[in-house]
């Protein structure tokens, strides 16, 4: 991201006092291909706009924390999905779920995706649940199919997304789940529908890493407004000078053949 941008608070009815309070869900065992990097550039983009922005990092065994405003689920391998699996049903999905269907921005990549979802069928062992949130599913066609791996361009409802996918599973949408947007160059969700990610109330999901925010400034800022307008109601977010993001996202779609 650029070292240099400005510091004009964003303009709301309450004054320009602004915080948020980000989640970081499961970030020693979900954290793949840079995955992280969603979180730093978050509170970047925060701090820039002279926003008081504070993480917490939730892992296992800890209970839901509450005044949560926006959080992060990463990817991670099947191997650590188990545990955490488990832990989400068991410690932390009744809040989340309360959280989720109240409005709370959160933003989950590959493996948080999937244990959002009614259930995970990974290539060897039994089905993991998942928290039903989303009404999809995924199933790993097994070690001998190979995994969906590359960059990827997403048409959205605001720009191309662009990122980098590397999964087993192939994750399919019911009737009540949309897509966060149509595959242009990728696999996206399962390599046939052309859908990738899925988008229900304030939660969005996507399988690309890379990581996704800091090439994406564009949608990185719609999860903060989102998040900032739940908090404090109607508000202007200021643009950032994003020259080096920018080139960077042209740059993706270039090798993406966006």
């Amino acid at each position: 991201m650029s070292k240099e941008k400005g510091n004009n608070a964003p303009v709301t009815e309450r004054g320009n006092s602004l915080e948020l309070n980000i989640g970081h869900l499961y970030p020693a065992e979900m954290n793949l291909y840079g995955d992280r990097g969603n979180i730093l550039c978050l509170v970047q983009r925060c701090r820039w706009r002279g926003i008081e922005a504070r993480v917490k990092s939730i892992g296992l065994g800890e209970s839901w924390p509450q005044g949560l405003d926006l959080l992060f689920f990463g990817g991670g391998p099947d191997a650590q999905q188990k545990g955490v699996a488990r832990d989400l049903l068991e410690t932390k999905g009744e809040g989340l779920r309360h959280d989720l269907e109240d409005g709370l921005v959160a933003l989950a990549i590959c493996g948080g995706f999937q244990l959002l979802c009614r259930y995970y069928r990974p290539a060897e062992g039994p089905d993991l649940a998942g928290l039903g949130f989303f009404d999809a599913w995924t199933e790993h066609p097994g070690p001998r199919v190979p995994r969906c791996i590359g960059n990827v361009v997403v048409e959205w409802e605001k720009s191309k997304l662009v990122g980098f996918e590397n999964h087993g599973g192939r994750t399919y949408l019911g009737a009540s789940c949309h897509p966060l947007g149509r595959v242009r160059r990728g696999h996206g969700n399962n390599g046939k529908d052309r859908t990738e990610g899925a988008i229900h109330r304030n939660t969005f999901a996507s399988y690309l890493h890379g990581p996704l925010l800091p090439k994406n400034p564009l949608f990185a800022d719609h999860l903060l407004r989102l998040a900032l307008e739940r908090r404090y109601g109607p508000m202007v977010l200021p643009p950032l000078d994003d020259t080096l993001e920018d080139l960077a996202h042209a740059a993706a779609l270039r090798r993406g053949g966006g």
